[in-house]
């Protein structure tokens, strides 16, 4: 038995030291409290339990207590007790026998969990998560987080487990953050410049509907966050021995010196707490009515803008502390580079959830010390509605692009009409974020994402194709703005297929070349397909893993967004932190972007709904870049265009997707003079020219 003395309130969490631990959590209402402590996550009963009084071990909020000599590796939870009664009245539902995970815990154990039994009342110790005191001291070697300027950012958005797990893989840890580190050497050779991680905060694989789990199927995409301060333990090679937080700096750690940063996908707009149906795993057994925005009159009601069953009370002052707090934490303790907010509109409701014009928790993110060189990403929307694209609050928050996403798939697959709003979105999205004084790099642009059709399913399918998940292909999207291009799914028609492979290049080269900060989803570089499933959540299986056999097998796309990421690397004209202006370079006798039709002096066909075509120069700034011309043509017909004479340089083609093997993109197009004054760009095609001074 372990001796105690009173502790302190700060910090929350378990903090280890070599005298002991001290424990600390929060709970405005309860009236009686107790530690247990189990020497295994294994152990069916505690070796010790401590009461903690409300005298001695409750300073205003914060129940708290010091285990003096208590080793790290030492599992843990809570029992809170207090009012249970009168619900819609007080919105508190304490259950003195449920077990509670702290929810400032490093690292959790999910081994033994029931997601089923903790929605009902009672004692769940046998099959209740677990906590585990850490020894927090990391060797960094000298790591900080990388300070990569926003527009030389290139984002690759990847699952930790599915990235790995597929047997193709060879690594020795699949699906975990040290199968990531055994694919550095890919990454580099890619590069990109950030992982976009989905979600690895400690999340509720249980967290399923229930026909869905009948078919044997969990949730994969992690968001369903329980343990905002712990990495998941389904991403760890040795969870049971606590190591959750050096396997996930060891994968940071590995990522910086590659040069690669890292970027979390976190979810603070809901817990896997779900409604009040749902289970009590930590937030509603100890702070119940404060962390969730719940209904004025029927208090026991759970308002839900995220269709998750409930919705973080973001700017309660307690809330908005714990978020802040989180976020400080991975990045000074874990090295996070930046991170993406899912559904980030719900941050902006106030406790009855109207839309608040200043939401302290948005603000406090962006005026935080500690954040002020981290990257942050809004996805800029909720599930009922709000969307907050060109508005999110703030001003150093990038926004995902959505309008960025649909334009360019409609331009893709021919839609008419689409010119005029294209080439804005090529730009920048200035009609967005220019009159607030924003800038491109506000803009994550990308076409897919993890939520949707793969790049290789949206040029196959026109229909989502739903049903291994188990609701009868009523959930994922339908407004895709995808096209099969003749046939729905796989077919061995050649002609359909090279269209395809040529579509998907041209949209990795619209994506590419266009002004703010580009993302790229994990495994469109090599044509992953998921069967035209465009909701994944739950297949944590072959259907979602990355294949890595199809990297040999699509070697050309693979090398074609290589190269294409290296053409845009070498091009500052490409990675403009500034809108374009038009007018003349200082210096030069050409202008930031000259717009034309077929011919320089002729103007851009942009009132003319039939127009599927646009090309443009850029003029670079710096004399000894090369200034870029860039013809799009998603036309049935191919068109010749006159390019622009520029003096004293000559053109070099750099890409033309239409053309063949490795002639559709040249790594050095020095070597690819091009004399004539025009060039044919034929159908569905991208072409790029790049000039050299005549006397180079």
């Amino acid at each position: 038995m372990f001796k105690t003395k009173p502790g302190s309130p700060y910090p929350h969490g378990a903090k280890f030291s070599p005298d002991g631990v001290n424990f600390s959590i929060f709970s405005r209402h309860a009236e009686a409290v107790e530690l247990l402590l189990y020497k295994t996550e294994d152990c069916k009963e505690p070796f010790q339990v401590i009461n903690l009084s409300k005298d001695k071990h409750c300073t205003f909020f914060s129940w708290h207590i010091f285990v003096k000599f208590l080793p790290a590796g030492t599992w843990y939870s809570w029992r809170v007790d207090g009012p249970n009664h009168d619900t819609r009245h007080t919105g508190l539902c304490f259950d003195k026998e449920k077990h509670l995970l702290d929810p400032w815990a490093r690292a959790v154990s999910i081994k033994h969990w029931n997601r089923a039994l903790a929605c009902f009342p009672g004692d769940n110790g046998d099959y209740a998560m677990r906590s585990v005191v850490v020894d927090d001291r990391y060797d960094w070697e000298g790591d900080t987080p990388l300070a990569i300027r926003s527009e030389r950012a290139i984002i690759y958005e990847m699952h930790v487990g599915g990235f790995t797990r597929h047997s193709s893989s060879h690594v020795k840890q699949p699906g975990t953050f040290a199968g990531v580190i055994e694919k550095i050497p890919y990454l580099k050779s890619l590069g990109i410049s950030h992982v976009e991680l989905l979600p690895v905060m400690a999340f509720d694989e249980q967290d399923v509907p229930e026909h869905t789990a009948e078919l044997g199927l969990k949730n994969y995409w992690g968001y369903s966050t329980h343990s905002f301060f712990s990495p998941h333990p389904g991403y760890c090679v040795t969870p049971e021995q606590g190591t959750h937080q050096q396997e996930f700096c060891d994968m940071v750690k590995a990522l910086h010196k590659a040069g690669i940063g890292v970027i979390m996908d976190v979810v603070f707009n809901h817990t896997s707490e779900s409604g009040p149906d749902g289970p009590i795993i930590n937030f509603k057994g100890m702070v119940g009515n404060s962390f969730y925005l719940i209904d004025k009159v029927d208090k026991s009601i759970f308002h839900d803008y995220t269709g998750c069953g409930n919705t973080v009370n973001a700017n309660h002052p307690l809330v908005s502390r714990f978020i802040i707090g989180c976020l400080e934490y991975w990045v000074r303790e874990m090295h996070v580079d930046g991170f993406r907010f899912d559904l980030a509109s719900a941050l902006s409701r106030g406790e009855d959830g109207s839309v608040l014009d200043n939401p302290p928790i948005v603000w406090g993110i962006e005026l935080s010390e500690q954040l002020a060189k981290t990257k942050l990403i809004a996805e800029a929307w909720d599930a009922t509605g709000l969307y907050q694209v060109g508005c999110f609050p703030g001003f150093r928050w990038a926004e995902w692009n959505g309008i960025y996403r649909d334009v360019v798939r409609q331009y893709v697959r021919g839609d008419k009409g689409m010119v005029k709003n294209l080439a804005t979105r090529i730009c920048g999205s200035s009609d967005l974020y220019e009159e607030q004084q924003r800038l491109p790099i506000s803009s994550i642009n990308f076409v897919t994402c993890h939520d949707g059709f793969t790049l290789n399913d949206l040029l196959s399918y026109n229909e989502k194709h739903n049903d291994a998940n188990g609701e009868h292909n009523r959930d994922g999207c339908d407004h895709n703005l995808s096209y099969n291009h003749g046939v729905e799914g796989d077919t061995d028609d050649p002609a359909i297929l090279a269209l395809r492979r040529r579509q998907a290049k041209n949209t990795f080269a619209i994506l590419l070349l266009s002004q703010g900060v580009p993302m790229l989803l994990a495994g469109d570089e090599f044509l992953h397909s998921q069967q035209g499933n465009n909701n994944c959540y739950c297949q944590d299986n072959e259907l979602a893993w990355l294949n890595w056999d199809q990297v040999e097998k699509n070697q050309d796309m693979v090398r074609f967004v290589r190269l294409m990421i290296r053409l845009r690397k070498r091009h500052a004209t490409l990675m403009r932190r500034h809108f374009f202006t038009g007018k003349l370079i200082e210096g030069r006798d050409i202008p930031d972007i000259s717009w034309q039709h077929t011919h320089p002096d002729q103007a851009p066909d942009w009132d003319n709904p039939d127009n599927r075509f646009l090309a443009f120069t850029l003029g670079a700034a710096d004399p000894r870049e090369p200034d870029i011309f860039i013809a799009l043509n998603m036309d049935e017909q191919a068109i010749s265009v006159e390019l622009p004479v520029i003096s004293d340089h000559y053109w070099c083609l750099s890409v033309d997707t239409a053309r063949s093997g490795e002639e559709d993109i040249i790594p050095r197009p020095e070597q690819s003079r091009y004399c004539e004054s025009a060039y044919t760009i034929q159908p569905h095609s991208v072409v790029v020219f790049e000039n050299k001074l005549i006397a180079d």
